[in-house]
């Protein structure tokens, strides 16, 4: 048999085909198909037995990396225990050693006990839940069949799995949409649940069954959910809505998390109780037999089934779309709608969807909802790493190329940071006219960067605490909104205008760097005026008296003049951007302040910021240190030249990456953190924090560890590879501490570079020397594999991250 086009990833794997409710939503029995009363209540041992040997043949012919299975209904519970144990035994036994297993189910929660948590935990089956909201939406439609009320049980079905040992289990809510319920009503009443995420559904519908609308009201399913969507979005995004997370991802060219959205391939596929094989349920919303593929797990290898027909029409992406939709502006977001939303007699599915109107509506508005000016380009491709690239990344490794593409989405993050600082920055009611005036003036400006000379805006937002700023900012913003009139609301009004304020340097830093003139006031921080990449005008002692708030920036020319209460100061353009002193010229009858400039370390073709004036460089474990005098710079450019030319010439295979991504060097202070402290920041990417070691091969080590933390922050920011809400501790080899997952992970993915340099100082040793690099690299490698198989029996590993880890696993075994 010739490879299929498609293979197949996602199995809806039907337990039991009753349910204890009677949902007069429910596509299963209360739609076209009428399918289920011939099928078998439960699902047989040889089913089971088949279905896993099926899943676990087609994964190793296709190499895939991991399948999701997804237990479900009628209501997945009434199966049992016992069944439901065979169920998760068979698969584990059938893929083990040939790919990840992400194991779920989706319940209505009625029959939840803690015995069936008990064996969820044991299996690591995650939980979905279904709920319509408060109790009259949920009572709305989900009843028992003699019309008693089911939301108390899923009240206590959920408090189960929010309760510390089944936390992990909680994969999130399941709400089917009526517009006749208060939508913020429902918001409010499924976030109390705090759930990981929320699936809001569309009822299922087609041209032949339409939804239920109140007369010329096309779009108000868009409506409904345009209204929880603003509120959600001023409320910072408290959880993950799939459907707005997927608008948001594709509008800027990404992926779509639902297969209702977006263009990419579904490759989904239903195994009934009697073994049959199905496409997408909701097609039994369509007409009887849709679902239908004729195929079989006795008689039917996967293979057979991926190149069914109705299989390969979800993976033609835009070509398989009917023409209105291929002319449409949200195509790319919307995708067409959920495949069965576009049937209609006499043409199948060439259509649109029956809630297109809702679905333009609903993109548009999202769309208008994001950030203009500098902090989104329209056309703005997706961040992803590309396979070749996260292997790398994954073995410890990974060059220019790979930490290039890090960069890249770490400017989209930082962009959109900014967009949400002005936005909230413009419209709190702790900021003052005054200062608001002052961000759009400033935000103004950057606009008009970004437009015309965008390489001068990407020049001053390269500054790594930036970030940090921003994320500052916005959760002070965040804290003035929630809690108004609190605590010492003028020093906390000084501070939020000070912070917020700062968007102006960063404008003014854009100007010198373009040569464009202009005036912006920025805040005075700590006594001094700070141009972020440039360096800071110190004005005095922080905190004494006659140190203005506020300073003007003036561009003119070939020459910037800070002037700021009696002190002003003019300085080169030239010399700025060199790194020098830059002052020219000044006033006579007014102070000068000091200018000190961010100084660079310099080696043979590397170079990077010591970092020692940004006034939001304190983020790292440790104290920063005071600005360093000319003799302790001297010596860590000396220490930093002979550390780089020991990683080139020890080393090489860590240079590439090290030279594309470290921007800056921190200094600690070492009297107070000690001489061998170091640290990064995940919210500053490309700085190492570090009191200077007592000798550069030291250093160059430190480089090299913590360079690889500052790499997997960067792909944390874009990808999940690990469950966030599991808080459990974790031992790890090299301490008596325990570890969360995250914590863990960094500490092993350091421990794989460490034991790569003592296997290259081993194999680069002669005598006693290589014998002791020998020991130490045989240690580092025991400790190293001893905590991935940690991570990898954690069962909180999300398939991307079974497949990093996995990475990390064969690179120290070679």
């Amino acid at each position: 048999m010739s490879r299929p086009p498609v293979w197949l990833s996602q199995f809806v794997l039907k337990v039991h085909s009753r349910c204890d409710l009677a949902c007069d939503h429910c596509y299963v029995y209360a739609a076209a198909d009428q399918s289920w009363r011939g099928r078998p209540r439960t699902i047989s041992d040889e089913v089971i037995a088949r279905t896993a040997e099926r899943i676990a043949e087609h994964a190793g012919s296709h190499a895939l990396e991991t399948v999701q299975v997804v237990l479900h209904g009628g209501e997945p519970l009434l199966a049992g225990h016992a069944r439901l144990r065979r169920v998760a035994t068979e698969l584990h036994a059938a893929l083990a050693g040939v790919c990840g297993l992400d194991l779920r189910i989706h319940t209505n929660g009625v029959l939840l006990d803690e015995d069936f948590c008990e064996l969820f935990a044991e299996h690591g089956i995650k939980v979905g839940i279904s709920i319509d909201g408060d109790r009259a939406a949920n009572d709305r439609h989900r009843r028992y069949a003699d019309g008693r009320s089911s939301y108390d049980k899923v009240i206590r079905a959920i408090g189960l799995l929010r309760a510390a040992p089944f936390r992990d289990l909680y994969a999130g809510l399941l709400c089917t949409i009526d517009v006749a319920n208060d939508p913020l009503l429902v918001y409010e009443s499924l976030l109390d649940l705090d759930p990981p995420r929320i699936d809001f559904l569309l009822p299922h519908a087609t041209w032949d069954h339409p939804p239920a609308r109140t007369p010329a009201a096309d779009s108000e399913f868009a409506d409904w959910l345009i209204t929880i969507f603003d509120r959600w979005l001023t409320e910072g995004r408290p959880v993950r809505i799939r459907t707005f997370d997927s608008i948001l991802s594709t509008l800027r060219g990404g992926a779509s998390f639902t297969e209702a959205l977006g263009l990419g391939p579904a490759g989904l596929v239903v195994i009934e109780t009697d073994g049959s094989y199905e496409q997408v349920d909701s097609l039994k919303a369509a007409f009887d037999g849709a679902p239908e593929t004729g195929t079989n797990v006795f008689d039917h290898a996967l293979d057979i089934v991926a190149q069914h027909p109705g299989i390969l029409a979800r993976h033609q992406g835009l070509a398989g779309l009917c023409q209105t939709c291929q002319e449409c502006p949200v195509v790319k977001s919307c995708g067409g709608g959920l495949y069965t939303h576009r049937y209609r007699t006499g043409n199948g599915f060439a259509n649109p969807s029956v809630y297109c109107p809702d679905l333009l509506k609903l993109i548009s508005h999202i769309s208008s909802r994001l950030p203009e000016g500098p902090a989104v380009r329209p056309g703005t491709p997706a961040h992803v790493i590309d396979g070749e690239s996260f292997r790398a990344l994954a073995a410890g490794g990974g060059g220019a190329a790979a930490v290039a593409q890090l960069i890249e989405a770490q400017h989209s993050l930082l962009r959109a940071l900014l967009g949400a600082v002005y936005q909230e920055g413009v419209t709190s009611p702790a900021v003052s006219a005054a200062v608001t005036g002052d961000v759009r003036a400033a935000w103004s400006l950057l606009a008009t960067f970004d437009r015309e000379q965008p390489e001068a805006l990407e020049a001053a937002l390269r500054h790594p605490y930036i970030r940090v700023w921003a994320t500052g900012c916005l959760e002070q913003l965040r804290q003035a909104a929630a809690s108004p009139g609190h605590g010492d609301q003028a020093g906390h009004t000084r501070r939020l205008a000070a912070h917020l304020g700062h968007l102006g340097a960063i404008a003014a830093v854009a100007a010198v760097r373009a040569r464009v003139k202009a005036a912006v006031t920025v805040p005075v921080m700590d006594a001094a005026v700070h141009l972020p990449t440039l360096g800071r005008l110190a004005l005095g002692v922080a905190g004494a008296e006659g140190v203005p708030e506020t300073a003007t920036v003036n561009v003119i020319d070939d020459a910037v003049i800070i002037a700021a209460g009696e002190t002003c100061r003019t300085l080169d353009i030239a010399g700025l951007l060199a790194g020098g002193p830059g002052a020219v010229a000044a006033d006579g009858n007014s102070r000068l302040g000091e200018w000190q400039p961010v100084r660079m370390l310099r080696a043979p073709g590397f170079c990077v910021a010591l970092e020692d004036t940004d006034p939001f460089r304190d983020c790292h474990q440790g104290q920063a240190s005071p600005r360093l005098t000319d003799a302790e710079f001297a010596r860590w450019q000396r220490s930093f030249r002979e550390a780089w030319q020991e990683i080139e010439r020890e080393y090489g295979g860590y240079a590439p990456a090290l030279a594309a991504g470290l921007t800056a060097l921190m200094p600690l202070a070492a009297d107070q953190c000690g001489r061998d402290a170091s640290a990064t920041a995940r919210q500053a990417f490309g700085v190492i924090a570090a009191a200077l070691p007592a000798d550069p091969a030291a250093l160059a080590w430190l480089l090299i560890d913590e360079f690889q933390h500052v790499k997997l922050g960067a792909v944390l920011d874009l990808y999940d590879l690990f469950d966030p809400v599991d808080d459990r501790l974790f031992p790890a080899p090299w301490g008596q501490d325990k570890h969360q997952l995250e914590g863990l992970l960094h500490g092993t993915y350091a421990h794989l570079a460490a034991t790569d340099c003592w296997r290259v100082r081993q194999r680069r040793s002669v005598g006693p020397a290589a014998e002791a690099a020998g020991q130490r690299f045989v240690h580092w490698r025991a400790q190293t594999r001893e905590a991935i198989e940690t991570l990898m029996g954690s069962g909180s590993l999300t398939p991307l991250g079974t497949w990093f880890v996995e990475g990390m696993r064969h690179a120290v075994r070679s």
